[in-house]
């Protein structure tokens, strides 16, 4: 570090005796020395780390870690990361290389997140074309496009400051003051490899892109991960800091949830932010790719407002819907992410012990009639399943599939779908 502080002083002094503007001569110095210093940082960081790096690929031992504050972190298996192997448009990257389901479910077990029930916006970019920008989505600045990793088509971001929003009716504005944003996120890091990528939240009806209110920062490097987040007080200015690994060359699940003025993100089940008071409400989100050589891919980004307590939706209805249990496409296996939303039904039967329910499952009208009627058929089956394993009786469930015969929403649109993707407790 002081020999770079040496160089800069003699790069200057020479500066000053050429032709170039002093200030954009200095400006792109700056550059040049906040990236030199980055790569210092990293070096060290890699020093101190390499031996417990080696041990990971061994023995897959646990990289989480909390720092600072309240939070706490939840162990995690590492896996080995290897780079991703490119080719136009189409990604393939190795197979994944799984956490233990039990753990991974216990993990979302105990995450408070719950799910806005009324979807805004959704886009699993399944209808998209490979190679061009995806339709639902708006361009800032930089450069973006489909692909398809694995079999599963994600928007591509690998430009230095690539700029992407939802594209809304409403542009600044839509967000309001109780609302959840879910989106998966890869990273195939290889060594020599940052991706810094930023969920920037902005003012109401304000314009600017650069004037966020909040923002998380979810930072990679050679193996290593940060996240960032910056909010505004009424006393000024706040950040935070947690340091988590998150497995690259695999879908990692980010959930953000906003009420009144308390935010919470969570990544793959642990929360990581807890603010319990932002300034005000933000209007709109963008994402943004302000550093790094290496790619980032985003998909099934969801927005969804409200999130009434169950009970309360259940008294008021006779029944409530739910979008919190997921299923792997096209089967009846219930994603880890869904635990979460179980357990406070768990919860809510425990707490009402007369209660029962018919479990139903609603499909959109992707594919075919028969095969939506059975799927939806196994799905109500397998919620049902998991709950008598959690400890409720048999005799206070039953399972029905609806298939694709009761939509709630227009089926020709992505938001419709999804609303018509659910599942529906109804008292009985």
């Amino acid at each position: 570090m002081k020999r770079l502080v040496m160089m800069v002083l003699v790069l200057v002094a020479i500066g000053g005796t050429t032709e170039v503007s002093a200030q954009n001569w200095l400006d792109q110095l700056g550059k040049k020395v906040k990236e030199k210093a980055k790569e210092k940082v990293e070096q060290k960081i890699l020093q101190k780390t390499d031996q417990v790096i080696e041990k990971a690929f061994d023995k897959t031992e646990e990289a989480v870690k909390g720092n600072g504050g309240n939070q706490t972190g939840v162990p995690q298996e590492a896996a080995p990361q290897q780079p991703v192997q490119q080719a136009p448009a189409v990604q393939e990257v190795p197979a994944e290389v799984a956490q233990a389901p039990v753990s991974l479910e216990m993990t979302y077990a105990k995450s408070d997140f719950v799910a806005g029930d009324e979807i805004i916006f959704d886009d699993p970019m399944d209808n998209e074309q490979i190679g061009e920008f995806p339709s639902q989505w708006e361009l800032i600045d930089g450069v973006a496009e489909v692909v398809s990793i694995n079999g599963k088509k994600a928007m591509l971001i690998s430009e230095w400051g690539t700029k992407v929003c939802p594209l809304m009716k409403e542009p600044l504005n839509y967000l309001g003051d109780v609302f959840t944003v879910e989106y998966d996120l890869m990273f195939p890091v290889k060594e020599g490899d940052y991706t810094w990528l930023l969920t920037k939240f902005m003012k109401a009806d304000n314009k600017s892109e650069e004037d966020e209110m909040m923002y998380l920062e979810r930072a990679a490097y050679d193996g290593r991960d940060d996240v960032h987040w910056y909010w505004e007080t009424s006393r000024g200015d706040s950040n935070g800091e947690y340091d988590i690994a998150l497995p690259a060359n695999e879908w990692n699940h980010v959930a953000i949830s906003f009420n009144k003025r308390a935010w919470k993100v969570y990544f793959n089940g642990i929360r990581v932010v807890n603010v319990p008071n932002v300034l005000a409400p933000p209007g709109w989100l963008l994402f943004q790719l302000t550093n790094g050589n290496g790619d980032t891919y985003i998909t099934n980004l969801r927005i969804a407002k409200g999130a009434v307590p169950l009970y309360d939706r259940m008294m008021s209805e006779g029944k409530f819907v739910t979008y919190g249990i997921t299923f792997d496409v096209g089967k009846a296996t219930i994603k880890p992410e869904s635990m979460g939303e179980i357990n406070r039904i768990v919860q809510l039967m425990n707490e009402n012990p007369t209660l029962k329910f018919s479990v139903e499952g609603h499909t959109d009208n992707t594919g075919k009639e028969a095969s939506n009627q059975t799927l939806s058929e196994q799905r109500s089956q397998a919620i049902v399943d998991k709950l008598v394993e959690l400890g409720i009786a048999k005799d206070r469930l039953t399972a029905v599939g609806k298939g694709q015969n009761s939509p709630i929403a227009d089926n020709n649109t992505d938001e419709g779908r999804a609303k018509n993707r659910r599942v529906e407790f109804v008292k009985i």
